[in-house]
């Protein structure tokens, strides 16, 4: 191809933010923000669909599980699988298609360091003579908007397409202080939400890989009630929308061993409990590392073979279990529940996504 797919063209626009009412750190008027897509008549009890990675101890993905196997708890409560399909030999298939997503985020990283992104994509795009177990497709994320190659399982392919693409200078950085890191920040997650918006009408499981140092997302969220409330909202809205989008979400960190300190350590171990109510709501709830770890994704970092951690992602689509069941209806709006897979066999651990957000029957 000769051109760039515009598959994901429409997903966002430079510098739009959909999220900045609700973050009154940049200052500036604050509006309430739009209601939880889950909100929506007849739909309290809606069909939620899994995507259960299970590994063993050499942490590769296990095949060859039945439904028996699994238990799952719905805020510690048994639940009723409605479906179950395993999904082995990393083959999509018409009923259980896998796509992966590579992201380079030239907002949060400099040149060097995206230049960096690019060698090693291609190093993971020609393994195996570039021959892919999955369509993979690459996303430049930019202040300027995105631009993406075609899907594809030819890695060969998608490398031709990258070289077409040149990386843009960010201006959106430290230059700026805080200002700057938070308008990364929002332009970040504002970027999740509209790509996991346009994906949710997309068939099928994606594995995105957000190759990011990350943003700067941390502290306290702020002081005024109805503030906290629609960050509170913002959280509740891109939980939902991933979820919807069957996206699990991995973060890999290319800036390696050398910038692995005690505090950035600690900061990518430090996984905090979901927001249950506005009065938890903190900016970290949005942090990528986050994200990644409660959509049931990895976080890889302090390595400094970024093609070898990509590929660690992309291993769960070579065996995984899809599950289905009936989400309850909340107590109240934005109610949490969280999930748990229980497995029959020793030594086996689950990875899925921690729990949704449940809302309150409507009256007929």
């Amino acid at each position: 191809m000769s051109h760039m797919s515009t598959r994901r063209s429409g997903w966002i626009c430079p510098l739009c933010f959909s999220l900045v009412s609700g973050f009154a750190q940049l200052g500036g008027p604050v509006r309430r923000a739009e209601s939880p897509a889950s909100v929506s008549p007849g739909g309290e009890n809606r069909r939620i669909t899994l995507d259960v990675v299970v590994t063993g101890k050499s942490g590769q993905p296990r095949a060859g599980l039945e439904q028996r196997d699994f238990t799952l708890l719905d805020n510690h409560q048994p639940r009723q699988i409605v479906s179950f399909q395993a999904i082995g030999g990393g083959t999509a298939t018409a009923d259980a298609p896998v796509e992966v997503i590579l992201v380079i985020d030239e907002i949060n990283a400099s040149f060097v360091i995206v230049a960096s992104q690019r060698e090693e994509i291609e190093k993971f795009l020609r393994r195996d003579g570039g021959e892919l177990r999955q369509p993979v497709s690459v996303v430049f994320l930019s202040e300027s908007g995105p631009a993406a190659t075609e899907s594809s399982r030819d890695g060969n392919a998608v490398i031709a397409e990258m070289k077409q693409r040149q990386s843009g200078l960010r201006t959106l950085g430290k230059a700026q202080g805080g200002y700057g890191g938070g308008e990364r920040a929002l332009l970040s997650v504002d970027s999740i939400q509209r790509f996991a918006a346009y994906e949710a009408a997309i068939p099928g499981r994606k594995l995105v890989v957000w190759i990011s140092p990350g943003w700067p997302f941390g502290g306290s969220g702020p002081n005024r009630v109805d503030q906290r409330q629609q960050l509170f909202d913002s959280i509740v809205n891109l939980s939902d929308a991933l979820e919807r989008a069957r996206i699990t979400l991995y973060h890999v960190d290319p800036l390696g061993a050398a910038e692995a300190g005690e505090s950035r350590t600690w900061f990518y171990e430090h996984f905090p409990p979901p927001v249950k109510t506005a009065a938890q709501a903190d900016y970290g709830a949005l942090a990528l590392h986050v994200l990644a770890h409660q959509s049931g994704g990895r976080v890889l970092y302090a390595g400094n073979d970024v093609a070898g951690e990509i590929a660690a992602c992309v291993a769960d689509a070579n065996a995984f279990y899809v599950l289905s069941f009936d989400g309850v209806a909340g107590e109240t709006p934005n109610q949490y529940h969280a999930l748990e897979i229980r497995l029959g066999k020793p030594g086996l651990t689950a990875r899925t996504r921690s729990g949704y957000y449940a809302q309150p029957e409507i009256a007929q």
